[in-house]
């Protein structure tokens, strides 16, 4: 599903009126009846038909969406009437053209007074207050009806986007429309499958209005929601992967993971189980000596590789050079899970990001190791592609952004971090942003809040470098990881009581 922004819709529905000639009313009274068609099924199937529908109607386009669909509503059977949250002489354009046939009509209206609606008269409220061309937390009288609205029990149906929600990142402003079902136009605004956003939008529905799919690629729409079937269409690529009947484990590939430490031994056993879940052939799992010999038998089907420590289980920046010859012939690498900090762990990683010719995976500590020395400034470009895996945290360290800024604008901070450093970035959480080095990014739906949990990361970042291995470009691999990730999460939350008892372990067995 292609995601858009406000100002690249704002562009799409000029040129389809001044270009194509399509009409604005034709698009509104489109837009109309594809609202009210979703409100007859929902009403449908909620039982909700007894009584009339209000709609809340602001002085822009979305409110002249909102008359639309009450004509059609009332055309239907389905009472309905209109609740204008300023005077009716304030509506413009199109907008006023549709006010004036709903008085002609004698469809019921009357405007906002706060305190002064009985919202038990109705079924359920469709929400056309305000659209994409807003900003900012939404003023009175709007804030006020946005309140009572939510408040008042009923069902609410938002056109195109809740109001109060910012289209393009997904902020909640206060207050904010809570819809059970969002009807958006045309395209999926891009701030509707992020979170808070997400939350307020309920179930999403995407309505052809009449406006040419063509024109997404000609204002520059690259953001997509991470389906099966986007994938498919972006990168040729079927899920789960095919494979050749006659393949055997050299047909698919050796990743090298470097992970874990004295302390931290199970993020490398999560990791290099990963990678082998993920579908590799091999998997070298490089670790200090003293930690291999404690792991020796946990994952038989790893080739363990103990590297030389002091003998306390942690790493040193001479490892550096044995690191680079176990990765000969391999096909990918991960680094990062647990290997904690250490000295000169700066030149290590930098020797190893210059020296190592394969796709990366950097997660972990070697994302703070990289934020400390300044690496993606200051470091070469490599000659394979570099995939890093920050949180949040994380991410604030790399960009010297802060967290909530961060959280802000979550597409924003990992596109412009892809695109300035040449790598692919995975800003995990809710809905990961997978972003790539020539400005495409994804928008990942599956996953769930059980996965916040200890562990998970390590298993993400040994799954993307189990499919580097098997030969996908990194791209594909990125977007790909990052959705089986969430899938087999989710089917490991299925078989818990509660997603809050789901393990990094779990989601292994489920890949």
């Amino acid at each position: 599903m292609l995601l858009v922004t406000a100002e690249q819709m704002r562009k799409m529905d000029r040129h389809a009126i001044d270009t194509i000639g399509l009409p604005a009313a034709v698009l509104m009274e489109n837009a109309g009846r594809a609202v009210a068609e979703e409100v007859l099924l929902f009403a449908g199937e909620h039982q909700a038909v007894a009584r009339p529908w209000l709609v809340l109607v602001g002085k822009g386009n979305n409110g002249g969406d909102g008359i639309v669909a009450a004509r059609h509503l009332i055309e239907a059977g389905i009472g309905a009437e209109l609740l204008y949250a300023v005077a009716p002489e304030q509506l413009e354009g199109e907008a006023a053209l549709q006010r004036d046939i709903a008085a002609r009509m004698g469809i019921p209206a009357r405007q906002y007074q706060p305190g002064g609606v009985d919202w038990r008269r109705y079924a359920g409220v469709v929400d056309g207050l305000l659209g994409t061309g807003t900003a900012g937390a939404p003023r009175e009288p709007y804030a006020s009806l946005i309140r009572e609205a939510n408040a008042c029990g009923l069902p609410v149906i938002a056109i195109d986007i809740p109001s109060g929600l910012n289209a393009d990142t997904g902020e909640v402003h206060d207050p904010c429309i809570r819809a059970r079902l969002t009807v958006t136009l045309a395209f999926c605004k891009s701030g509707l499958v992020q979170y808070p956003g997400a939350a307020y939008a309920g179930r999403i529905i995407v309505r052809s209005i009449g406006i040419p799919a063509g024109l997404a690629d000609l204002y520059g729409a690259d953001t997509w929601l991470a389906t099966r079937e986007t994938i498919g269409a972006v990168f040729g690529l079927a899920l789960p992967l095919e494979r050749p009947a006659d393949g055997h484990k050299g047909t698919f590939g050796h990743a090298l993971v470097i992970a874990g430490s004295g302390a931290y031994e199970g993020a490398g056993l999560l990791a290099a189980k990963a990678a082998l879940r993920a579908g590799a052939g091999l998997v070298t799992w490089a670790l200090p000596q003293t930690v291999a010999r404690a792991m020796a038998g946990r994952l038989p089907e790893a080739i363990l590789a103990g590297v030389a420590d002091d003998g306390d289980g942690n790493w040193t920046a001479a490892s550096a050079g044995r690191l680079t010859q176990l990765a000969e012939s391999k096909k990918s690498a991960v680094i990062g899970p647990g290997i904690a900090r250490f000295s000169g762990d700066a030149e290590w990683l930098r020797q190893l990001w210059t020296d190592l010719p394969i796709p990366l995976v950097l997660d972990a500590d070697a994302l703070n190791i990289l934020a400390d020395s300044r690496g993606l400034s200051q470091w070469p470009s490599r000659r394979a592609t570099a995939i890093i895996t920050p949180h949040p945290g994380e991410m604030a360290r790399l960009t010297g952004m802060s967290v909530p800024d961060i959280q802000r604008d979550r597409i924003g901070a990992a596109r412009t971090l892809a695109v300035r450093h040449g790598v692919i970035v995975v800003l995990k959480g809710a809905r990961t942003v997978t972003a790539l080095p020539d400005g495409r990014s994804f928008v990942n739906p599956t996953g769930n809040s059980g996965m916040g949990t200890g562990g998970t990361g390590d298993v993400l970042a040994g799954l993307l470098a189990g499919l580097l291995a098997q030969g996908l470009p990194p791209e594909a691999a990125a977007v790909a990881g990052v959705f089986l990730h969430g899938e087999a999460g989710d089917r490991a939350a299925e078989n818990r009581p509660s997603p809050a008892s789901l393990l990094a372990g779990d989601i292994l067995d489920a890949l």
